[in-house]
């Protein structure tokens, strides 16, 4: 059973990086900044609300436009 344990230790050696990226796993460095990067996302989500706020208005607006130039016809 130890030739086995070998082989296989020596197989995810061999095939490390595309496990990770198949099974598509952080490391250390990827976790590195993660503090910094969750609070960027999280400054941007009100400015994301204010931006989707405005553009269901303005799709609103050119729905009811589009209404009416459709009732002229």
């Amino acid at each position: 059973m130890i030739g086995m344990d070998r082989y296989m230790d020596a197989y995810v050696d061999r095939r490390m990086a595309a496990i990770m990226e198949e099974w598509d796993l952080a490391t250390k460095p990827d976790l590195g900044d993660y503090t910094r990067r969750l609070a960027a996302i999280e400054e941007e989500i009100p400015r994301q609300k204010a931006f989707d706020k405005s553009a269901a208005e303005k799709l609103s607006e050119l729905e009811r436009r589009a209404a009416v130039l459709k009732g002229r016809r």
